[in-house]
């Protein structure tokens, strides 16, 4: 085997000389990987609270519903396949106006995800459609126990007040809700409705 090696050296020179010569003049350096890698980096996603922010924030009626939309988004997310598909089952269950059995699957999930505070705003909309508003109140204020910036529940909340001729805490509700989401629609006009009485009688 020794014989061989001269061969291979020369080979091998070969090789080396080739390749500095196939390769073309004047490249630039390639830059070490970590930084290839951080050129490749998505920027941070916006946090919950940065969304609820700019909901807060934005003078754009259409931006506040698309800022509104992302907030929903997130808050449907239980982290649980099993309360996520028991939830899709509810809402099927619902638009075929089986309440019952809408009823049954979210005591599940809130069983199963006690913290979602949307699985207990959810329940509470299936009680509503069963007329039992003192149940869809009590699911309500657990889901802002939970969850205290979610806008829709303030705003389910003082419908159920209003409906209840509790007109106070139904205004009550609303200003809570509009002070989340300021362009939430029909809102505004809720208030301007229940103002007038309410604080006039406070006075």
């Amino acid at each position: 085997m020794l014989r061989h090696a001269p061969l291979t050296l020369g080979f091998l020179a070969i090789l080396v000389a080739g390749s500095a010569l196939a390769a073309p003049p004047g490249l630039p350096d390639r830059p070490p990987a970590g930084e290839r890698e951080g050129a490749r980096k998505t920027p941070p996603a916006v946090s919950l609270d940065d969304l609820y922010t700019r909901l807060r924030e934005t003078e754009d009626d259409e931006e506040a519903k698309g800022v509104a939309k992302l907030i929903e988004r997130r808050l449907d997310r239980s982290g649980s396949a099993t309360a996520d598909l028991l939830t899709e089952r509810a809402r099927q269950a619902m638009s075929t106006k089986d309440f019952p059995l809408a009823a049954e699957l979210m005591d599940r999930v809130t069983a199963l995800e006690p913290a979602w505070s949307e699985g207990w705003n959810r329940r509470a909309t299936v009680f509503w459609l069963l007329s039992d508003k003192q149940a869809a109140v009590t699911d309500l204020q657990r889901a802002l126990v939970l969850e205290p910036r979610h806008f829709e529940a303030w705003a389910a909340l003082g419908r159920i007040y209003q409906s209840l001729e509790d007109k106070k805490l139904a205004l009550s509700a609303y200003r809570r809700a509009v002070a989340l989401y300021p362009r939430m629609p029909k809102m505004q006009e809720a208030i301007e409705r229940l103002a007038p009485e309410v604080d006039g009688r406070d006075l």
